[in-house]
């Protein structure tokens, strides 16, 4: 189910947009409501799933990364949206959609270890789910206002 969102809402998304480390201080300010309303309303906005506050990277302006899309046809269309979830569940997958056109699905991979990582993802991971009839990749050699979570496989870097 959506939740609608109202003004307020969509002017306090916006402000995170901008500035995702911006204060709730600062963001009443600017709203011209109390910081308990603000507080209150990303909390909402969360639970229902609308809104996240994530550290974003530029993946074109560090080493080593990859964005590839990949076009998906799968051989049933009755499990579309099955296939959608095992897709996006993959941790390569930063995000996956159903769309209209000869593919059934796009999904956007943001890769940390090259052209290797993209072959595995292709020839292994991607056939493993099964139920796909045909794939196409294509890299992304440049992007503009493109931003990304940190894929998951980046959680098993070196912290330290």
């Amino acid at each position: 189910m959506k939740k609608e969102l109202d003004l307020l809402d969509r002017r306090l998304i916006s402000l995170l947009s901008d500035d995702g480390r911006i204060s709730a201080r600062v963001l009443a300010e600017r709203l011209k409501v109390t910081q308990p309303t603000v507080n209150a309303r990303i909390k909402n906005l969360i639970q229902a799933g609308v809104l996240k506050i994530a550290g974003l990277i530029n993946t074109f302006r560090a080493d080593n990364f990859i964005t590839v899309i990949v076009a998906i046809q799968v051989e049933d269309d009755k499990q579309l949206d099955e296939k959608l979830e095992e897709i996006s569940q993959l941790d390569e997958v930063h995000c996956a959609y159903v769309v209209t056109g000869r593919y059934d699905i796009f999904v956007e991979v943001v890769l940390t270890q090259g052209m290797d990582e993209l072959y595995r993802f292709m020839s292994s991971t991607l056939p493993e789910l099964g139920g796909i009839r045909h794939s196409e990749s294509f890299v992304v050699m440049r992007a503009r206002k493109k931003w990304n979570l940190m894929p998951k496989k980046a959680a098993e870097w070196d912290l330290s």
